[in-house]
C-alpha cells in the first residue's frame, strides 16, 4: 500500500505498528536476502521514511518528520545583524519553510556543511566565540507537517551514548548535546541531577535523549532492538509503471537492463533485517520505503592497526572491554603495564582511566607531541584539565633511548606498532627505523571508529566523495547535497551527522533541518498532483 494523503497518515502508523509488532514476519519469513529484485506481487506497505539509527541524529530528524517547526521568536535578536534581517523577511514561516541556502550564506563555524553552521548559530548564537546566548528559536508542534516515518535501532533511544564509558567527561558543553525544545539543564534540574560542571557524562547524555524521545511523544516512531541486514533497490518493468505516476524528481529513475532491451525504473527501498525478542530469538521483517535516513553513526567498527597479532584476545578495541577488565579485576596486581596505542581523547580517556586505578601505562602514537593537529592543541586549558594533564605526561614522560620505562606512565611519541607477540609483547619501531620490545598485561588500541554500512550494496562505498572507498567521518564521508543532505550518487537516500562529517551533536541537527526540508516540499508537491489528478502514490502496488 502506498500512502500519501494527510488523512490516512494515522492509518497508516497504526497498521505499520500491528505489521511490525504482531504479524511481523508471517507474510515475509525466509524470504531470500538480495540487492536487487524484480517488485514481489505481494502488497505490502510503504513508508515515506524509514531513519536508520536512533542516536541524537535519528531522534532530530524524527522531531521534525513529526511536525515540531522552528519559528524566530517574537523578541529574539539574532547577534549576526545580517542573518537577523533575513529571518526578519519571513518571520511568518518555519525555518523549514525558507530557504536554507539564502540563510546560511555567508555564515562561518565548525562545519563544512553550511545548514549546520545556520541551525548551529539559530540555537547556539557566537557560541564559538564564548557567549551562552538562548536560542532565537521558539517551537510549534503543527500535526499537518507530519510525516509517517519509523526510526530503526540496535539499542534504547541514543544509540551509541549507551555504550560510552559512563564515568568520562564529554568534550562537549552540556547545553551543545541538547536537542531541539528540551533544554538540558532544565532537564537535569527535574530529575534532580548535580551537574557539576558544563561538561557531562554520556551517562547523563544517554538518559537525556531516551527522555527526550518519550516527553516529545515520538515513542511510537522508534523501534529498539532492531538490526538492519539489507538496504536494496526495488525495479520494475516500464511497461508495468502506471502513467500517472510522479516525475523523476521526486520518485524515479529510469535504467537499461544489461541486454539493453527492457527498461527499468528504479522505485522505492527494500529495508530487511531481524528484531531481538526478548526470548532471544530473532524475529525477521521486510518492509518498503520512499526515503531512507543514515543516522548510523561511526561507532560500529573500531580502527584497526591491520598488524600480525592484534586478534589475540588480550588485544582489545573499546573503552567499554577496557573498563569491563578493569571491574573484572583482570588487571589487579599485574606487573606489566597496560599498552594503550593512539593520540585522541578515547586514548587520553583509557589514560586517565588507567592512571585513576593505579595501573601504569605505555602510551604509543605515530604522531610528535609538538604536532599542531593534535586534539589537545585546540582544548582551553581551564575547561579540560584532565586532557591537558594527560598531553603534559605525554611530553615530559617520555621514553628515550638510553631511559628506563617511568612508573606510572611512559610515551613513546613517534612510534608505530609493528606486531604483538603471543607471550603479550608489542613491537614497537621510532620514526628512525629503531625497533623495540615492550612487554604489558593488556593492549588496548584507540584509533578511531569507522561506520559498518555492510547493509548497503558494496557497503556503500559507491556513495562516499571518493568512489570505491570505505566510508569514513574525515577522509571519505557520504557525498551529499549541501542543503538537502540526500546522497548526490543515490536519490531517495538521505544521510546525516558523522558519516557526512559532523561528529558534534551540534552540528548534525543541521542535517535532520535539511532533510526535513527536502521532504516536505516532496511531500506537498504529491499532494498537489494527487489532488490534481495527475499523478498516483509512488509505493508497492
Amino acid at each position: 500500500r502506498s500512502y500519501s494523503s494527510p488523512e490516512s497518515e494515522g492509518q497508516l502508523l497504526n497498521s505499520f505498528v500491528q505489521y511490525f509488532g504482531d504479524s511481523l514476519g508471517r507474510k515475509i519469513k525466509r524470504m531470500p536476502l538480495i540487492e536487487e529484485t524484480v517488485l514481489p506481487g505481494d502488497s505490502l506497505l510503504t513508508l515515506p521514511v524509514v531513519i536508520i539509527g536512533n542516536g541524537p541524529s535519528g531522534i532530530c530528524l524524527s522531531y521534525l518528520l513529526s511536525g515540531y517547526r522552528p519559528y524566530l521568536s517574537p523578541e529574539a535578536i539574532h547577534p549576526n545583524p545580517i542573518l537577523h534581517t533575513k529571518l526578519e523577511e519571513a518571520r511568518h514561516l518555519s525555518i523549514v519553510d525558507q530557504d536554507l541556502e539564502y540563510l546560511s550564506e555567508g555564515l562561518e563555524g565548525r562545519s563544512s556543511n553550511p545548514v549546520a553552521v545556520l541551525f548551529d548559530t539559530l540555537l547556539h548564537p557566537d557560541a564559538d566565540f564564548g557567549y551562552d546566548y538562548p536560542p532565537v528559536l521558539h517551537w510549534k508542534l503543527e500535526q499537518h507537517n507530519y510525516i509517517p516515518h519509523l526510526v530503526l535501532g540496535k539499542g534504547p533511544p541514543g544509540g551509541a551514548w549507551h555504550s560510552m564509558e559512563g564515568s568520562m567527561l564529554t568534550i562537549s558543553f552540556g547545553d551543545w548535546m541538547e536537542l531541539p525544545g528540551l533544554s538540558f539543564k532544565e532537564w537535569a534540574a527535574s530529575k534532580r541531577r548535580n551537574i557539576k560542571s558544563d561538561r557531562v557524562t554520556p551517562e547523563e547524555i544517554a538518559c537525556y535523549y531516551k527522555h527526550y524521545v518519550k516527553v516529545m511523544g515520538l515513542q511510537k516512531n522508534f523501534r529498539d532492538n532492531v538490526y538492519i541486514t539489507s538496504v536494496s533497490r526495488l525495479y520494475r518493468g516500464k511497461d508495468e509503471e502506471d502513467r500517472g505516476q510522479l516525475n523523476e524528481d521526486i520518485s524515479t529513475q529510469h535504467l537499461e537492463m544489461e541486454d539493453g532491451q527492457k527498461s527499468l525504473i528504479k522505485r522505492n527501498w527494500e529495508v530487511r533485517g531481524y528484531q531481538r525478542a526478548t526470548d532471544g530469538s530473532h524475529v525477521p521483517f521486510c518492509l518498503f520505503a520512499e526515503n531512507v535516513a543514515l543516522a548510523t553513526g561511526t561507532f560500529d567498527c573500531p580502527g584497526r592497526l591491520q598488524v600480525e597479532g592484534e586478534d589475540f584476545p588480550f588485544v582489545l578495541h573499546s573503552m567499554s572491554d577496557f573498563g569491563a577488565a578493569i571491574s573484572k579485576g583482570k588487571l589487579r596486581g599485574k606487573a606489566d603495564p597496560v599498552l594503550i596505542v593512539g593520540a585522541g581523547l578515547t586514548a587520553a580517556d583509557a589514560v586517565l582511566c588507567a592512571y585513576n586505578n593505579n595501573i601504569p601505562v605505555i602510551h604509543v602514537f605515530r604522531r610528535r607531541v609538538t604536532d599542531t593537529s593534535l586534539i589537545f592543541k585546540q582544548l582551553p586549558k581551564k575547561l579540560y584539565p584532565e586532557y591537558h594533564k594527560v598531553y603534559h605526561m605525554m611530553c615530559t614522560q617520555s621514553h628515550t633511548v638510553d631511559s628506563n620505562l617511568h612508573s606510572a606512565y611512559t610515551s613513546f611519541p613517534e612510534h608505530n606498532v609493528l606486531s604483538f607477540k603471543p607471550e603479550m609483547k608489542c613491537v614497537l619501531q621510532s620514526a628512525s627505523g629503531l625497533k623495540k620490545i615492550v612487554k604489558f598485561s593488556v593492549a588496548l588500541v584507540l584509533i578511531g571508529s569507522h561506520p559498518n554500512l555492510f547493509f548497503l550494496k558494496d557497503q556503500g562505498h559507491s556513495i562516499g566523495h571518493h568512489s570505491n572507498q570505505p566510508i569514513t567521518c574525515k577522509g571519505n564521508p557520504i557525498e551529499i547535497d549541501p542543503y538537502t543532505y540526500e546522497c548526490t550518487k543515490e536519490a531517495n537516500l538521505f544521510a546525516l551527522g558523522p558519516l557526512v562529517g559532523d561528529n558534534f551533536v551540534r552540528f548534525l541537527k543541521g542535517g535532520a533541518l535539511g532533510i526535513a526540508r527536502c521532504l516536505a516540499i516532496r511531500q506537498k508537491k504529491k499532494h498537489e498532483l494527487i489532488e490534481s489528478g495527475d499523478g498516483g502514490g509512488d509505493g508497492v502496488p
